[in-house]
């Protein structure tokens, strides 16, 4: 028996291969921006870690999650221990379902609207009349369709240029825009459901926030001179007692492993926009911390391995 890791980008997988190797766990790559499945053939033993990116066709594996989807049916159908199973799958790739599930366990979303179409868009902004809003992909990550808008005027603009980019899905969100105290936001790590730590984003540079090391942005600098500080920063002293609904809302979708971001408005109201079930890390907050994500994913896949093989042995 092995784990199988499944995904779609090679180097955001790497570092945990790593870790896997390091233990000495066996693993199998199984990279599915391509691939085919005999439906009525078993598939091996093992535990199986679905890692799938839902901004997967920015990497132009446009269909790499419709085979995940055919795969966990397959899994799921002949009983394997699945990790991120077919309900993370749909979390992973609708911001619509994420806020329908935080929302269920009285978790606080931004006021959303999601719309198809560039005139139903323009007609739901009537919504945010004299405030601030963003636009951003349903299907999305790595900041995919987020811009800013301070008007309705700015975003009828944008539609009607080329600058406007298409959703994989159709689907737009018009978001209501929080605006912190300080330029950064939250997200909370989650291994096997429990959580590690908290790494603080600056997104002075925008919204790409990606913490893998193939999307950081270099260290910022500021201009009078001070000490570089790092974009990633762990934050130990993050204790919001939003942690415990965050549990439960990866319980109730079948979410071992996920990354979820939040941000507090000027009044220190906690909003939550964004559950990441393909979660990275930044290797020099990190290393800085002392605590190491992907070491923590390889223990507590190692772990399930050996209760699979335990079960298998009586």
């Amino acid at each position: 028996m092995k784990i199988y890791v499944i995904h779609e980008n090679e180097e955001w997988s790497a570092p945990l291969f790593e870790r896997l190797t390091q233990l000495q766990l066996p693993y199998e790559n199984w990279n599915l921006s391509t691939g085919a499945i005999h439906l009525n053939e078993p598939p091996p033993e093992g535990i199986f870690y679905n890692r799938m990116s839902a901004s997967s066709h920015t990497r132009g594996h446009r269909f790499a999650p419709e085979l995940t989807s055919a795969v966990l049916a397959w899994l799921e159908r002949y009983g394997r221990t699945v990790i991120n199973d077919s309900r993370a799958l749909r979390l992973e790739l609708s911001k619509v379902v994420q806020y329908a599930e935080l929302e269920k366990e009285g978790v606080k979303t931004p006021k959303t609207i999601a719309a198809v179409g560039k005139e139903q868009l323009y007609q739901a902004s009537e919504a945010f009349e004299g405030e601030a809003f963003i636009t951003k992909h349903n299907r999305a990550g790595k900041g995919l369709g987020v811009q800013l808008f301070q008007s309705r005027e700015a975003l009828r603009a944008y539609l009607d240029s080329d600058a406007f980019e298409e959703p994989v899905d159709g689907i737009t969100l018009l978001q209501q825009y929080i605006e912190s105290e300080e330029p950064f936001i939250t997200r909370c790590e989650f291994v096997g459901g429990r959580f590690i730590y908290a790494v603080r984003v600056n997104t002075s540079d925008g919204f790409e926030l990606c913490p893998a090391d193939a999307c950081s942005i270099e260290n910022l600098y500021c201009p009078v001179g001070e000490e570089p500080t790092s974009k990633f920063m762990i934050d130990p002293t993050f204790s919001e007692p939003v942690i415990e609904r965050y549990q439960r809302v990866l319980q109730n979708n079948g979410i071992g492993i996920a990354g979820i971001e939040c941000i507090k408005d000027k009044n220190g109201v906690l909003y939550t926009y964004d559950i990441n079930t393909n979660t990275n890390y930044n290797s020099e907050a990190e290393a800085e911390a002392n605590q190491f994500g992907m070491l923590e994913i390889a223990t507590f896949l190692g772990g399930q391995l050996e209760k699979l093989m335990t079960v298998k042995a009586e």
